[in-house]
């Protein structure tokens, strides 16, 4: 451990301002003991070991998600994976790296967890669940369609997650849930894997999303355009829908 000299005042601070330096939109920190259980069992017990969650959101521009809603075509579908997917992850993953770095440096234990990596085909899911981690840093709610809500861009962003024992602290509490009685996503899945039931902590996803139906239904699709992809519940998301984005600003520290 380094001396206390080196420590930043407010580290919390200076890690969040440090990440919207480096292009993420949204960061915050969650305290991880309340979900120490739940991310034991899906990244094992040394994961389980860090004490704080920094949550890192980059929002997907509407001007490659809007174009879902006009049909999957193979143009719309290698658009929206190529800028609103695979690009952003590549961002984030940067960011995270940064970040980890920045805190291994004044001598904490940091793990970047990438954006999209998933470590288990048959549960269908990657070491930390990021969308539980930015909803426990109080940046939005899990909706119907299982994925992070925020009252700004709906689930229209991408994330990724550091794991710290660095002295940090909360930035932020959860939110409620505001999908109230909305089924947009319900109604256009097109395998109807979304069953509309609102998140609960003590129910699995399951009880909200039939993952092997989605992906099923995916990968058909796949075989009639030649891509994999679909974002129809991201997209219809009246949260995401609003106006303002089809022109989304641009965080002025992004760098491309």
């Amino acid at each position: 451990m380094t001396d206390a000299a080196r420590i930043p005042d407010d580290l919390s601070g200076q890690v969040m301002a440090r990440g919207r330096k480096l292009g993420c939109d949204l960061i915050a920190v969650a305290d991880l003991h309340p979900l120490r259980e739940f991310v034991r069992q899906q990244g094992g017990d040394d994961l389980a070991g860090y004490r704080w969650g920094i949550a890192i959101g980059i929002v997907l521009e509407g001007r490659f998600v809007d174009p879902l809603g006009g049909g999957i075509t193979r143009p719309v579908a290698e658009s929206y994976l190529h800028f609103a997917l695979f690009g952003v992850n590549k961002r984030l993953d940067k960011i995270a790296r940064k970040l980890a770095g920045y805190l291994g440096q004044l001598g904490h234990r940091a793990l970047a967890v990438p954006a999209s990596l998933r470590i288990d085909n048959q549960r269908v899911c990657g070491a930390v669940s990021h969308k539980m981690v930015a909803r426990a840093a109080g940046l939005g709610w899990i909706g119907k369609n299982c994925l992070l809500i925020t009252p700004e861009w709906g689930p229209r962003l991408r994330w990724a997650t550091v794991l710290t024992d660095a002295p940090l602290s909360i930035t932020a509490v959860p939110q409620r849930d505001r999908c109230g009685g909305c089924t947009e996503c319900v109604r256009i899945c097109p395998p109807g894997a979304i069953t509309g039931r609102p998140f609960r902590e003590d129910e699995p996803r399951e009880a909200r999303l039939d993952v092997r139906r989605c992906e099923e239904s995916t990968r058909l699709r796949a075989e009639e355009i030649g891509v994999i992809c679909c974002g129809l519940c991201l997209y219809v998301c009246p949260y995401g829908r609003r106006p303002h984005t089809c022109e989304t600003p641009l965080n002025p520290g992004r760098t491309f």
